[in-house]
């Protein structure tokens, strides 16, 4: 007979959604989460495979004295749709791997895995549930420039680069507004008892 796992649930928003916030609250309920943005950063300063593999796809300035130059990538990666894809398609399957590992030594009635590339990545098709945090675009761009003191077109290029949100309402079973005006919290606890 096959033991009983948790529910996989993933929680993915747009940039300056607010997924992050909407997660501790999960979290704060006892719920545990992977966040694979966090792990796939670390996981390219880590994976022997990864860092051969990027500094093939980047060029030696992909790495600064052992570390994965962020800023390097980015440039490049955002202007290019292509490398973008690459690099995607190289570190997705290894986050895939570790989130797996992570998952089978939880204990819960259902278990988080936050992304931002839910859907972008495929990997969403492992999951049970799909949480979408949603917010206003103009409400997103002013969290991230403020939060990031990143320029408009710099926030507008990482939009654009991301899934459309309406796009992303349809494939969720929920959705959470967090538009400064809804309480985030009942909406989270709402779908908490479902899932518990």
């Amino acid at each position: 007979m096959k033991s009983s796992r948790p529910l996989l649930v993933g929680i993915t928003g747009g940039i300056g959604a607010g997924k992050s916030i909407v997660s501790r609250v999960f979290e704060v309920l006892g719920i545990p989460k992977y966040d694979a943005d966090t792990r796939a950063k670390a996981l390219m300063n880590t994976n022997q495979q990864l860092i051969t593999q990027i500094t093939e796809l980047f060029g030696q300035e992909a790495y600064q004295e052992g570390m994965l130059n962020r800023q390097h990538i980015a440039a490049q990666a955002f202007e290019n749709k292509d490398l973008l894809r690459q690099l995607n398609e190289l570190v997705h399957p290894v986050v895939g791997k570790d989130f797996k590992r992570w998952a089978e030594q939880q204990e819960s009635p259902y278990i988080l895995k936050e992304a931002a590339l839910l859907f972008e990545s495929g990997s969403y098709q492992s999951l049970d549930k799909i949480i979408t945090v949603t917010a206003p675009e103009q409400i997103r761009m002013e969290r991230v420039m403020s939060r990031d003191g990143r320029s408009e077109e710099q926030v507008q290029s990482i939009i654009n680069n991301q899934m459309d949100e309406a796009e992303k309402v349809k494939k969720s079973d929920y959705v959470i507004t967090n538009d400064g005006q809804q309480l985030v919290i009942p909406q989270v606890l709402q779908i908490h008892s479902e899932l518990s």
